[in-house]
């Protein structure tokens, strides 16, 4: 059987993606698969990029990828682009909108948001009907997607419905549910097109968050306070009157 490791929203917090990548490491998988939003919200989007260019063979594009390499509109967009620097920009820019392949005899499809539409958030709430759009071919086609798996919205959670599986892998970097960093484990056999067992894991991890808080304030990162007020209650700042 063969294992791959989907992470997702790692938002440039070095320490939650290190503790991560450390977990993975222990669980013997080596093939590790990227849903986006490497950069932005957290003060180290230039290393995160650079260290999952590193460990990462397939890398989607995230919402805050595509801020970061087509806006330069506000301050805070402004500030994490200069820190990036033009290569990684434009490595953002280069990202696929999708992934896809088949796994004991399912087609897998990861995507940020949608594997049409970065900005397409769905929540874990959402009636079924919303979530079933996941599963169209992004392509017009009709090919569609067996198992869906995607980040964007900071929770993890799985779903089986009309023969079909759809998983969140929750947020390395900014989680918004729990406070420990969260991804998920596909386990079967890649490549192949024969039915056999497939099963999906959500692992969620401890990491030092006193030390991300300590990196954010020395980084001197715009949204600071609402930035360490999530990492320390996994509330989305959003939710705040």
């Amino acid at each position: 059987m063969d294992k791959l490791a989907i992470i997702s929203d790692i938002h440039g917090n070095i320490p939650a993606l290190q503790a991560v990548l450390s977990d993975i490491k222990d669980r013997g998988i080596t093939r590790i698969i990227c849903l986006g939003d490497i950069a932005g919200k957290g003060p180290d989007s230039d290393e995160a990029v650079d260290i999952i260019k590193q460990n990462c063979e397939i890398v989607v594009k995230g919402n805050w990828d595509y801020f970061l390499s087509e806006c330069d509109d506000n301050e805070t967009v402004l500030w994490h682009r200069k820190k990036l620097g033009q290569d990684r920009i434009a490595y953002l820019k280069s990202l696929p909108m999708y992934a896809q392949f088949f796994m004991s005899g399912r087609l897998v499809r990861l995507c940020h948001a949608a594997p049409d539409d970065v900005f397409h958030r769905i929540q874990m709430d959402e009636e079924f009907d919303e979530k079933k759009v996941l599963f169209k071919d992004p392509e017009g086609g009709n090919i569609e997607a067996d198992v869906v798996g995607y980040g964007d919205i900071h929770q993890a959670y799985i779903n089986n419905f009309d023969g079909k599986m759809l998983f969140n892998t929750g947020s390395v970097g900014n989680p918004l549910e729990i406070i420990q960093a969260s991804y998920a484990i596909i386990e079967g056999k890649y490549g192949k097109k024969e039915n056999s067992t497939l099963s999906i894991a959500l692992v969620r991890v401890p990491y030092d968050i006193g030390r991300a808080i300590k990196l954010a304030i020395k980084s001197e990162m715009p949204d600071l306070q609402a930035y360490i007020r999530e990492l320390k209650t996994a509330e989305y700042r959003g939710k705040i009157k």
